[in-house]
């Protein structure tokens, strides 16, 4: 009796031990399927798969993305012949007169047709107005409304005395806006990145990308609170903390049709529309100028924000005052840490400063390049001032260093920040190849940055610099204006009620018609003296 019950309980015990193995290997291959799904979740069309209900800043990005989607007409088309045409497009005066006076209104209605001279029955062309006395070295932009229905009211502010000249232009007809819109939402493969990674002594290259479509090993760089995601194609044997440099190519991918692309030719883009009118001649009129404000931090930045006369820039809403020698400029920046954060025209910046402050020296930080951190300091007036690029996208064909790559969001996390510390940011041209979710998530991340930073330290001065207009012929499809527009209104309206500075070098670009991402000097010039009135 008493070997029955032993065996008894040892085959108990032998059941109990296979019924532990069957749920571990069940397990473990439980655990093999989730990692291969996860692996598997790299390569969709998405840029990041997070959680299955949509976050806060998810929502957010959708809400945005639907309101500029009802700005922009979508229509397609059959023939060149029925998209809007400058050339037969007609702009009148409204109420002209024989003599303007300084600061009086110029109104000009714009009535769209097509190449057959058919008058167009819905609006969305994207169109630039500009003021000008090229003798007076005076500019300024002019407020476009749409009436959507194929009409347009262009009002400018006559700022100056003297003969000024009008230019209205047809950057693009509304049926090239719909292609351009829709082709930018369409993928990321419109510039492809090349990663670099150290192996030894040697180095390994492979694919990167904000999406990679493709089943291979994948590299995650994943900022997990702020969800901003970049990958690389995983070398063989090779770690991916390894990653040490970065370039990038356009690619050949296009998502315009045959037909679209001709809407982009150098002949139809940025074409003058046909006035009935010559120059406007303004007089003084015993006008009186009213004194400003002094330009201060969360003001409303009206349209247009300001003009050029004498080559300077003077802002509509606000007084500046002029820092043009180099004392006072170095008793405004004494004792101040100025932080840099975005792309070369920010950068054009610090390769300014030394032009205007000679105690300024570069501290040598080892980089190679033109993308390295580049650092200025005055050891006698305790100045130091630093330029670092944005991160991911950053779109440039030279190769640069990912060693000490950050999103600018890290970037302000780390500053503490005080009354005599000033952050300028400026985000947007490198974001224009891609889908415009990509830029709306960091523009919100960078907000929600700015706001950690007022709660600890809120003397703290940020200024945000707008995109400059740049090259009118540039590939439109990846680099032209009008995705820079978008970019420019959406950054507008997240920071609207921020307490923070706002340079507007959209409008400031228009205003000196300089068409070049890298304006010339006393543009930048311009810039930093509205950022000095800002933080002194």
């Amino acid at each position: 009796m008493a070997s029955k019950v032993t065996i008894y309980k040892i085959l108990l015990m032998l059941m109990s031990t296979i019924a532990v193995w069957i749920l571990f290997m069940a397990s473990e291959n439980f655990l093999k399927v989730e990692i291969k799904t996860k692996k598997s979740c790299l390569c969709t069309e998405m840029p990041l798969s997070t959680a299955t209900e949509p976050t806060e800043i998810e929502l957010k990005i959708k809400k945005i993305v639907n309101q500029q989607d009802k700005l922009i007409p979508h229509r397609p088309f059959s023939h060149v012949n029925t998209t809007t045409s400058a050339a037969h497009s007609v702009a009148t005066i409204i109420n002209p007169k024989t003599t303007y006076c300084r600061g009086d209104q110029l109104d000009i209605f714009l009535e769209m047709r097509d190449h057959l001279g058919h008058r167009k029955k819905y609006g969305g062309d994207f169109l630039r107005a500009r003021i000008s006395s090229p003798e007076l070295k005076a500019g300024a932009s002019g407020r476009v409304t749409d009436f959507n229905n194929g009409t347009y009211l262009v009002s400018f502010t006559l700022f100056w005395v003297g003969r000024v000249s009008v230019s209205l232009l047809l950057i693009h007809p509304s049926e090239g806006v719909s292609a351009l819109w829709r082709a930018r939402n369409m993928g990321y493969d419109k510039v492809i990145f090349t990663g670099q990674f150290a192996n030894g002594t040697s180095q390994v290259f492979t694919e990167c990308g904000l999406v990679l479509n493709t089943s291979a090993e994948l590299c995650q760089y994943l900022d997990q609170r702020d969800q901003e995601a970049f990958y690389c194609v995983k070398p063989p044997r090779v770690s991916c903390d390894a990653l040490t440099h970065m370039k990038t190519r356009n690619s050949k991918v296009s998502y315009l049709t045959v037909k679209e692309k001709t809407l982009f030719q150098r002949s139809n883009v940025g074409v003058e529309i046909m006035k009935s009118f010559k120059a406007i001649e303004v007089s003084n009129c015993n006008s009186t100028e009213m004194e400003g404000e002094k330009c201060h931090f969360g003001m409303k930045i009206p349209i247009p924000s300001g003009y050029t006369f004498q080559g300077r820039w003077i802002p509509t809403s606000c007084k500046l005052t002029q820092f043009n020698a180099m004392n006072i400029i170095s008793d405004c920046l004494k004792g101040k840490l100025i932080y840099l954060m975005g792309d070369s025209t920010l950068r054009q910046w610090i390769l300014y400063f030394p032009s205007i402050m000679k105690n300024l020296k570069f501290f040598d930080h080892h980089g190679n390049g033109n993308f390295k951190k580049y650092v200025l300091v005055d050891m006698e007036r305790h100045i130091h001032i630093q330029w670092k690029k944005h991160g991911h996208p950053f779109v440039t064909e030279k190769l640069f260093s990912m060693k000490d790559d950050e999103y600018v969001t890290r970037e302000i996390d780390r500053i503490s920040g005080d009354k005599n510390t000033a952050i300028i940011i400026t985000l947007g041209q490198h974001f224009r190849p891609f889908p415009i979710d990509i830029f709306i998530r960091r523009v919100i991340n960078v907000r929600r940055a700015i706001e950690r930073l007022f709660l600890r330290s809120p003397d703290t001065k940020v200024i945000l610099k707008a995109e400059n207009i740049r090259e009118m012929y540039i590939e439109t499809e990846r680099f032209g204006d009008f995705h820079g527009y978008i970019q420019y209104l959406i950054m507008k309206d997240i920071f609207q009620d921020l307490n923070v500075g706002v340079i507007d070098a959209w409008d400031m670009t228009i205003a000196y018609g300089t068409n070049n991402v890298h304006p010339p000097n006393h543009v930048v010039g311009n810039q930093i003296n509205m950022f000095l009135n800002y933080i002194c």
